[in-house]
């Protein structure tokens, strides 16, 4: 019988990076200083330059970045935890066939 670790290791660290890639991303834009600030004060000025800025790139709110920040985490321990069931059964069909 032969095992491929690809098809073992592949699906969970890949989940990793990709939920790494998600954190990065987030906590970057988090710390941009164009994040949106949703304390700001309503004024009508404010509100008026939202109006205008429609045309423009949308520029990411704080709350849809710490919900990435958060999906990413979990992305994250997802993987770690398909690595780890797969080390486990990698580990008992070696075990079996040995």
């Amino acid at each position: 019988m032969q095992i491929s670790l690809n098809n073992t290791v592949y699906p969970g660290l890949s989940a990793m990076q990709v939920g790494q890639d998600r954190v990065d991303q987030a906590a970057t834009q988090l710390a941009s200083p164009a994040t949106e600030v949703a304390g700001r004060s309503q004024s009508s000025d404010f509100q008026l330059e939202r109006l205008r800025s429609v045309d423009r790139p949308q520029r990411s709110d704080m709350a849809t970045n710490v919900v990435e920040l958060t999906q990413g985490r979990i992305q994250v321990q997802a993987g770690a935890r398909v690595e780890k069931a797969s080390d486990e059964m990698l580990g008992t069909l070696i075990d079996t066939f040995a």
